[in-house]
């Protein structure tokens, strides 16, 4: 079995569409949704929460389960149905962005990663200013050690060419690895900022990566490049 991953949202909506989304960039894993009040209201419930806490612990069995959340009381909620669940020592609250963590942890867990990994991978995603592609330009004098220590260069051959899916592969095995990583100048764990790249068949990923898992980051990408993405 895999990690199952559960979102708690103050709307029921948000958790449902974070699931639906993650779902289709993640096949295989277990993702619950908590979202809203008992009665559709917008804020939490400690019971809905719960439920979709043991209904995860079931699904993951034995594997562990990823919690992430949206605002600070969802934090609150969280960890009170934790104390009160079955196995709180197999539930993890990740610190992350909702979406784009929940993603990048799905992936990471349809790949086998366990519980602290999937937590990691989670809360690797970076925003913004906050990513290696952001440094590169901020005009800041740089030391040797910045300088990109592996890089390559990949033809796309998948028929559809650089979409969500792919993206979210890219992002989420990233996330984990030690290594500060761009793809055609964008953060390689950001699911939204590889989407906008919007490369077709036959266009070229140029991956530059720092890091102790710089060389990892590197064939990483080559060998989903290789595969197309699994969509072939």
């Amino acid at each position: 079995m895999t990690v199952a991953l559960v979102v708690v949202s103050h709307s029921a909506r948000i958790a449902e569409g974070a699931v639906e989304l993650a779902e289709q960039m993640a096949h295989g894993v277990a993702f619950f949704a908590a979202g809203g009040t008992g009665d559709g209201r917008i804020g939490t419930s400690f019971e809905l929460v719960l439920a979709a806490f043991e209904s995860a612990l079931e699904a993951a069995a034995g594997s562990g389960v990823v919690v992430l959340t949206d605002l600070g009381s969802a934090v609150m909620t969280a960890e009170s149905a934790v104390e009160f669940c079955s196995s709180p020592e197999d539930v993890l609250l990740a610190d992350a962005p909702l979406v784009e963590g929940l993603v990048a942890a799905g992936v990471a867990a349809q790949g086998g990663a366990d519980a602290q990994a999937v937590k990691a991978a989670a809360a690797a995603v970076r925003f913004g200013q906050g990513g290696p592609a952001a440094e590169a330009g901020s005009g800041v004098a740089h030391s040797e050690a910045a300088v990109p220590a592996e890089t390559g260069e990949f033809v796309l051959r998948n028929a559809a060419g650089m979409h969500a899916r792919p993206a979210a592969r890219i992002a989420g095995g990233l996330a984990g690895l030690d290594a500060e990583v761009t793809v055609n100048g964008v953060d390689g764990t950001s699911v939204m900022e590889l989407m906008t790249l919007a490369v077709g068949k036959g266009g070229t990923l140029t991956v530059r990566a720092t890091g102790s898992d710089a060389a990892k980051a590197v064939a990483y990408v080559q060998r989903l490049v290789a595969e197309g993405f699994g969509e072939e």
